[in-house]
């Protein structure tokens, strides 16, 4: 049995991993941290500096401030870390990276087994199309997410300019120029509203056809399964930086 730290386990995420490991076989919570006040069956600490027991692995969904203190106790104790958290910046981004070498963090903008296979989907088809299409990314959200565009969004069009040595910039706000698009862009486009999970369409538009890869979640819950997967796949790995290819082979 995975002995799982649960950060931010009051939160909407959070509550949803608690909901998917209520009856798993093969792992159980056995604390969370979280600054929040409500009942758990098990412990709850305010902080990472309060806790007392050493989990298998740790998977996290709070906010990118829990950071330094999460991976200080990780690294301490020796604990895979699983960050299902978006909207890391750059610096904390290569603290992640850091701290890979010295245990295992299972790291991606986005835990849906579908999007990751959309991003490979991607990759094939701008390999096979960029020269000859324009590349379009429009995400659509919940109004109570903060960041924007979405880590996703930004995962997606990483996975183009990763196959082609950066030669795309990204275009997030053409209300605030008045030119042509170039070739060597991408558009990303961010919608806000409701109680959208989430939803990403990558389009190719070319002469006279246009192709769209499309991934949409209709709950939650597709996040929280694919956090407990990472956290499964990373607990008994030797340090290093995963992904969710690593568990869909698709590297």
């Amino acid at each position: 049995m995975i002995n799982v730290l649960l950060s931010g386990v009051c939160g909407k995420m959070g509550k949803n991993v608690v909901a998917c490991l209520d009856n798993d076989k093969d792992a159980k919570i056995v604390c969370g941290v979280d600054i929040a006040d409500e009942y758990c069956s098990f412990p709850v600490y305010h902080s990472f500096d309060d806790v007392t027991s050493i989990p298998d692995v740790i998977i996290d969904f709070s906010n990118v401030v829990v950071l330094d203190k999460l991976l200080k106790f990780a690294i301490s104790n020796k604990v895979p870390a699983v960050l299902a958290v978006t909207g890391y910046d750059e610096k904390q981004i290569a603290t992640i990276k850091k701290a890979s070498k010295l245990i295992p963090i299972f790291f991606t903008a986005n835990m849906s087994l579908g999007v990751n296979l959309l991003c490979s989907l991607v990759k094939k088809a701008a390999a096979v199309l960029a020269d000859d299409f324009d590349i379009e990314i429009i995400e659509k959200q919940h109004n109570q997410k903060l960041d924007s565009p979405s880590g996703t969004a930004i995962m997606l069009a990483n996975s183009v300019n990763d196959i082609f040595n950066d030669r795309f910039t990204y275009e997030y706000d053409r209300h605030s120029k008045r030119a042509k698009r170039t070739q060597s862009e991408i558009g990303i486009h961010s919608v806000r509203g409701g109680t959208i999970v989430g939803e990403h369409d990558v389009i190719f538009a070319g002469r006279d056809e246009v192709i769209t890869l499309s991934h949409s979640a209709t709950s939650k819950e597709v996040f929280a399964i694919g956090a407990i997967k990472a956290a499964k796949f990373i607990f008994d790995k030797e340090p290093g930086l995963y992904d969710m290819n690593d568990i869909l082979n698709l590297k």
